[in-house]
């Protein structure tokens, strides 16, 4: 039997507290990978716009001072579309990605970081969240959802009360 599920029920609702410790703990994850293997990261490529809140606490715990940005629109309101470049790094900074930490906050089918990985060979991709279409494109994440699974990200919550869905006609 197949089950319909309403989309708060087939989801991972992040909070902020959550989204905070999980970027932490990707940091962590990756102080001791660069130490271990003896790398240098000395920037951080965020793609916009999900990938900038954990980008900015995963720059603060290694002491990443120079963080970029690329803009990349690959959905429309929760449908993938035909993925468009927006704005680009400085091509000096980043390079060929050497020394560059890539960081989003998820990878779905992958097709975002499939575009930047072909840009940027040389860079070291982290996500906090990764589906098992995307995870190839990874390098490194905290935590994989099925395929079918919606994350809500706290910058697309807000509190408020819910009617319960039992016993609607």
């Amino acid at each position: 039997m197949d089950v319909e599920y309403l989309p708060h029920e087939k989801g991972l609702h992040v909070s902020w507290d959550r989204l905070h410790y999980d970027a932490r703990t990707l940091a962590l994850r990756l102080s001791a990978f660069r130490t271990a293997n003896n790398i240098t990261w000395n920037t951080i490529l965020a793609v916009t716009r999900g990938g900038m809140v954990p980008a900015m606490i995963i720059a603060r715990e290694l002491g990443i001072r120079l963080v970029e940005s690329i803009s990349i629109m690959s959905y429309d309101y929760q449908r993938q579309a035909k993925p468009q470049i927006l704005k680009f790094p400085d091509p000096e900074i980043v390079g060929d990605g050497n020394g560059v930490l890539v960081v989003d906050d998820l990878v779905d089918t992958g097709v975002t970081l499939e575009i930047i990985r072909k840009r940027y060979p040389n860079a070291y991709f982290v996500t906090l969240y990764a589906k098992p279409k995307g995870r190839p494109m990874v390098d490194t994440f905290i935590r994989e959802v099925s395929q079918d699974t919606w994350i809500f990200l706290p910058w697309d919550l807000a509190l408020q009360y819910v009617d319960p869905y039992h016993g609607k006609e």
